[in-house]
């Protein structure tokens, strides 16, 4: 990824010089976990959470800011007819986030999460990528800057999810273009696509990945062709969130695409990430295996808008105050054996 002199070189600098690891924070919550009024490893998964939390916040566990930021964007691909529901759904969905009247709404409720929700100029859907490129590079780079703004306001735990019709196609395109396979192992139903939409969704991700083939040696570019501005906003949000030290909760099947992109870019650029959950759209899992990772939750989800981040955000939370807020085997008086 060499220095161009174009829009992308911005977010090629904040790749190169992203934060590593607080190895020293997550040593010291080791140090305290061994001591905290339960049997070592009792815990299970929590009690690596609690050391993520460390290392990459560089500090004890605590969320107090937790944020889910759902993007939302729509796709000239949709007039190939790959998404049973017209473009208009992703306005009205927006509508009712901000109503409060969405599965996400009551998720971040239940769980004390702060939301906010990304409109990207939805009434101009970017290009279709079976016949064009979606983006040209200073509106990627633009938009991946505006991604960036998820973190401004201040938050310690960054929850990342999305909205926009046909963007599951839009996935699959990232996915295969990214990790190579056949076009029919990286599409599903979406939005609820029969057996011949998942077809013509196939059929359109082969004649995109096929048009831009000579360009897609670059993550970056990848992205600009066969993304959307939600798939790039995510992007950038998540490089912000690790130049800034605030973990990441990813979502599901299409906010995993977005984190692909930069993960194909440097291998450690997800480090500071978690998968949510793994959706019910088929190639998920193959797609969080690839990225090297497991999924906190399974449960059969595919709705987007980051529900499955956000409930994954009420376990993270719990292993923050299982950490900081247990008492020591001193503190309560309570013996330590090495019996069980």
């Amino acid at each position: 990824m060499a220095a161009s002199g174009l829009p992308f070189d911005d977010i090629r600098n904040l790749l190169r010089t992203m934060p590593g690891p607080d190895t020293a924070a997550a040593q010291r919550v080791a140090e305290r976990d061994g001591i905290l009024t339960k049997p070592p490893g009792a815990l299970g998964r929590l009690e690596e959470i609690a050391e993520w939390l460390a290392m990459w916040s560089g500090r004890t566990p605590e969320i107090s800011r937790p944020l889910v930021a759902i993007f939302a964007g729509n796709h000239g691909v949709t007039a190939q007819g790959v998404s049973p529901f017209p473009s208009e759904v992703t306005v009205q969905m927006v509508a009712n986030f901000q109503a409060g009247g969405a599965a996400i709404n009551q998720i971040c409720i239940a769980n004390d999460l702060g939301l906010k929700v990304f409109d990207l100029a939805l009434d101009m859907p970017t290009g279709d990528i079976s016949v064009e490129a979606a983006m040209d590079e200073k509106a990627c780079a633009a938009t991946m800057a505006y991604g960036m703004e998820a973190v401004a306001g201040g938050t310690d735990l960054l929850c990342i999810g999305e909205m926009g019709i046909g963007n599951t196609t839009i996935a699959s395109a990232l996915y295969f273009a990214l990790f190579g396979g056949k076009a029919q192992e990286w599409v599903g139903p979406g939005t609820g696509a029969d057996t011949a939409g998942i077809a013509r969704k196939a059929e359109v991700i082969e004649q995109a990945v096929e048009l831009h083939k000579d360009h897609l040696r670059d993550p970056l570019e990848v992205l600009r062709r066969l993304g959307g501005r939600e798939f790039a906003a995510m992007a950038g949000a998540i490089l912000a969130a690790r130049m800034q030290r605030v973990p990441v909760i990813i979502d599901g099947f299409v906010a995993t695409a977005a984190a692909a992109v930069l993960h194909a870019a440097d291998p450690t650029a997800l480090d500071h990430c978690l998968i949510g959950h793994v959706s019910a759209e088929p190639a998920h899992i193959k797609a969080i295996e690839l990225l090297g990772k497991k999924p906190l939750l399974d449960l059969g989800m595919r709705l987007g808008e980051g529900t499955g981040a956000a409930l994954a955000a009420g376990i993270v939370k719990s292993a923050a105050l299982c950490h900081s807020g247990m008492a020591t085997f001193d503190s309560a008086g309570v013996s330590n054996s090495d019996q069980e």
